[in-house]
């Protein structure tokens, strides 16, 4: 969900499960990492190099399979 918040001074803001999972997902990753979820590694794999971190459990979500991105592959540089 997003939206405007102010009546005075306008910002612009996001909220809801996917900012959550978004904010959980970052504290979990390592510094000058990229973290990405299973569903974002099956959009990329054929462009990135990725490595597979297994299962890590996230609050309020259950386990999710979770991938670092390395690098990308060549034929797609």
């Amino acid at each position: 969900m997003a939206g405007g918040v102010g009546t005075k001074k306008f910002a612009y803001d996001i909220w809801g499960d996917t900012v959550n999972v978004a904010s959980r997902m970052e504290s979990m990753s390592a510094p000058g990492r990229m973290n990405i979820s299973e569903n974002t590694y099956s959009l990329i794999k054929r462009e990135f190099e990725c490595e597979a971190r297994g299962k890590i459990s996230v609050k309020n979500r259950g386990e999710m399979q979770m991938y670092f991105v390395n690098k990308r592959v060549a034929a797609y540089a």
